[in-house]
């Protein structure tokens, strides 16, 4: 039987299918493990957070540096540090593959990470006996573009491509990805193997990651770090310009300068699930009283607001190891929406 290697783009939900895919196929009894052979640390963590979260779920018993031996960071290169080897690589990928009818392989923030070194997801797939499964996630068309190039490219390297699963789409883009994007994709001669809508408990990150990316200080509301934002509002605007949007957003987070008080204590009269509060300045004590009050996290950052903005774009959702509800919408995302049968009826074939 092949592995199965879950590629796509950050944010594409390669975490959310590893971890569903990998608790139906033990459910159906085979022996499952997870191997993350290129890793990223975050928020000042000192491991991979796919890798504790896939050691916890399938109770694996490896360490975490056997589950995911190499670590890197967008700045790789400086002072050429020495990363470490395929040889290095595919000795723990034989530690979990050794008593696992098969394993899932999580890609990496995007495929073509550590090609400088030959480490990139093609490569490796190739080393591991594994086929390409890819998460899409649609923000555009040219989403739809960079799935096709990302087919492709492993196809032509001689990767078999299993199929496409577009996750978290909205859902005005239910129609477009069935009657649209799915249909290019086959007249590409692409499979389709499922299509997700969004859920916000699967797709809306939490102000903890917010605030992993962003740092700052957090003022108040240190208990209420686990609320979902599933919008953001930028307040730089006038207050009675504001107030429509802040009435219509729900579970927002509203950022704008710490000078605001007028728009945050506004904002805090509707439902709003954090204040990120930009340029350094402190705002008014009435703003924290309130949102103490209304248990919202204030975060003040000394970025300026157009920094913020660009760094928020970095956020993503993630599922932690004590996150029952979302581990079980998980999988049942891959048993309702996705043909994971198909899936591993093609490991199985591809393996003969």
């Amino acid at each position: 039987m092949k592995n199965i290697y879950t590629l796509g783009p950050t944010g594409s939900g390669k975490t959310a299918m590893a971890v569903g895919l990998a608790l139906k196929l033990q459910q159906e009894g085979y022996k499952v493990s997870y191997f993350k052979p290129v890793g990223n640390t975050m928020g000042g963590a000192n491991k991979d957070e796919d890798a504790s979260l896939m050691q916890r779920v399938l109770n694996m018993n490896h360490s975490l540096d056997t589950i995911v031996p190499c670590i890197t960071g967008p700045s790789y290169l400086s002072g050429y540090k020495k990363m470490e080897s395929l040889e290095q690589i595919l000795s723990s990928y034989q530690k979990i593959a050794k008593n696992s009818d098969i394993v899932i392989i999580g890609g990496s923030g995007n495929p073509y990470i550590l090609a400088s070194f030959g480490l990139d997801a093609a490569a490796l797939a190739a080393k591991m006996d594994a086929v390409a499964l890819f998460m899409i996630r649609i923000e555009n068309d040219f989403s739809l573009d960079q799935a096709i190039f990302y087919n492709k490219y492993f196809l032509n390297y001689g990767i078999s491509v299993i199929g496409n699963v577009f996750n978290n789409v909205p859902r005005p883009l239910l129609s477009k990805t069935e009657g649209v994007y799915k249909k290019i994709l086959e007249e590409k001669g692409l499979k389709t193997v499922g299509i997700i809508p969004v859920r916000a408990n699967m797709a809306s990150p939490t102000v903890a990651e917010y605030y992993e990316v962003l740092g700052g200080e957090i003022l108040t509301g240190e208990d209420s770090m686990d609320r979902l934002i599933e919008d953001v509002i930028i307040g730089a605007m006038t207050l009675e310009s504001a107030l429509g949007y802040l009435r219509r957003a729900p579970n927002k987070a509203i950022i704008t300068g710490g000078d605001r008080a007028d728009l945050a204590l506004a904002a805090l009269e509707t439902s709003t699930s954090a204040l990120i509060l930009t340029g350094g300045l402190y705002p008014d004590v009435k703003v924290v009283a309130r949102a103490a009050e209304k248990e919202v996290p204030v975060i003040l950052v000394h970025y300026d607001t157009y920094t913020t903005i660009e760094k928020i774009n970095e956020v993503s959702r993630h599922i932690r190891p004590d996150d029952k509800l979302s581990i079980r919408i998980a999988q049942e995302n891959t048993e309702k929406y996705c043909n994971w049968e198909y899936v591993l009826n093609c490991a199985k074939s591809e393996g003969d």
